[in-house]
């Protein structure tokens, strides 16, 4: 999994700790131009033919970090007072990449980051006190806590978290990847399914392939992955298959029930989300015992 591009600026009061952006690809990414601060796009239209439409998807409640992407996001259950939570990659840890089987819990941590707006511009610095779970095992994520609650940061910037869907996206979705890092977004579709991915040491269960227009790049790990019709995220971004290499660190593979092995080079990936919204409870708390709640354990 490569960082981001060394030649990359580093956002303004960026965290300075060391982190990783994957989410690769080759050729020329199909993104957005921002125009009057809101991003617009043909799916958005499409979108709209199956139910009510969600806004346009913009950069409000996305993050910048060092060298990756994330997002202000709260849960289908979560109240306005409860600790803000932020979501990236676990591979976007600034202690380095977490081991295959390795499952972080409740870890100090002062992780800082760049909040944006709908337009793409910083507008604060927002700050973690607790790690509240990370691991690259069937998944690649990590979980932050703030010390500050949703209503405080609404108050203070008029921008709401993004909301995390407790349902499983399907083939076809219109989706959207947003980059807090690059400011870009890229649009696409939900291709299909990899019953198994695997980068390396490291396998992650039922990703999401995009279809070939998100040519996601280094930096934009992390990215939320939202669905265009509802707004809420569906996925995290997380890497791509970069030189056609066979399950290799920058180029996983996806491999079947039956294990047959298919690689699929410039095509991209996400983890899925859902399985979060039934592991917290009250207070943005962990509960990795609670019903249904399905994530991998120490």
């Amino acid at each position: 999994m490569t960082p981001a591009v060394a030649t990359a600026p580093t956002p303004t009061g960026a965290d300075t700790a060391a982190g990783a952006g994957v989410g690769a690809g080759s050729g020329s990414a199909t993104v957005l131009d921002v125009v009057d601060g809101v991003a617009g796009t043909a799916a958005d239209t499409l979108s709209g033919l199956t139910g009510p439409k969600a806004a346009a998807v913009n950069f409000a409640g996305t993050v910048s970090l060092s060298n990756c992407s994330g997002s202000v996001v709260r849960l289908p259950h979560s109240a306005d007072d409860d600790p803000a939570l932020v979501l990236t990659n676990g591979h976007c840890l600034e202690s380095g990449f977490p081991a295959a089987g390795e499952v972080l819990v409740d870890r100090a941590s002062s992780r800082s980051f760049g909040l944006l707006n709908s337009a793409g511009s910083r507008v604060a610095t927002l700050r973690a006190n607790r790690l509240v779970y990370a691991t690259m095992t069937d998944t690649d994520a990590a979980v932050y806590r703030l010390g500050t609650t949703y209503a405080q940061i609404r108050s203070a910037y008029g921008i709401d978290a993004l909301t995390l869907s407790a349902t499983r996206p399907a083939a076809g979705t219109a989706i959207s990847v947003v980059s807090g890092y690059w400011k870009r977004i890229y649009t696409c579709s939900v291709d299909g399914f990899a019953y198994r991915l695997k980068e390396g040491n490291w396998t992650w269960k039922d990703s999401v392939r995009y279809t070939p227009a998100c040519d996601t790049i280094g930096g934009t790990s992390g990215s939320p992955v939202v669905d265009d019709a509802t707004g809420k995220v569906v996925a995290v971004n997380n890497t791509g298959n970069e030189d056609g290499a066979r399950c290799t660190v920058n180029n996983p593979c996806e491999v079947d029930a039956n294990g047959v092995v298919t690689v699929r080079q410039g095509i991209n990936y996400a983890q899925q989300t859902y399985p979060f919204t039934a592991c917290f409870g009250t207070g943005s708390r962990l509960d990795l015992g609670a019903s249904g709640c399905t994530l991998p354990k120490p």
